[in-house]
């Protein structure tokens, strides 16, 4: 049941959730492409003074029933904006990332609208595809999240 989702601007608040949510082994496994050490509290912290004093980033805390299940944002990379999101993997299987992805997309007037995820990551690339995004392109890249090169696919919410 996805109707309770909703998002807002991230507040300072937010922040301690978003950490925990990242020390999960297996979310960084998934997502890859994460932080290079998620238990470094002061990037964190530095890497979220950054994104939240860029006006061209749209960061969203997800809430459901008032508690903070994730985030989800939007960046730009060059002239593309590029969507990203996190859900606590204890909330996982509920549509969350899914109603918070469709949420965001509504808030951004721009089209196309680029995403990546691991090849291996199902269920994100299950999440983009319901959200209308379609494959692209390949890539590949160090993974901190894997320690390793891992393949990729590069998506795109067409105009």
């Amino acid at each position: 049941m996805t109707n309770e989702v909703r998002l807002r601007p991230v507040r300072d608040d937010d922040l301690p959730a978003f950490f925990a949510h990242e020390q999960d082994p297996q979310a960084n496994w998934m997502a890859a492409f994460g932080p290079k050490d998620p238990t470094d509290r002061a990037a964190f912290d530095d890497h979220w003074v950054r994104i939240r004093a860029d006006a061209r980033i749209v960061p969203r805390t997800v809430t459901v029933d008032g508690e903070v299940v994730g985030r989800v944002i939007a960046f730009p990379v060059g002239e593309r904006t590029e969507v990203s999101y996190w859900i606590d993997p204890h909330r996982w299987g509920r549509g969350y990332a899914t109603a918070a992805l469709a949420a965001l997309l509504r808030e951004l007037p721009q089209r196309p609208v680029h995403a990546r995820a691991a090849k291996d990551n199902a269920a994100s690339l299950a999440v983009l595809r319901k959200c209308g995004f379609v494959v692209v392109g390949e890539d590949s890249g160090y993974a901190d999240g894997r320690g390793a090169e891992v393949e990729e696919y590069l998506l795109e919410l067409p105009a």
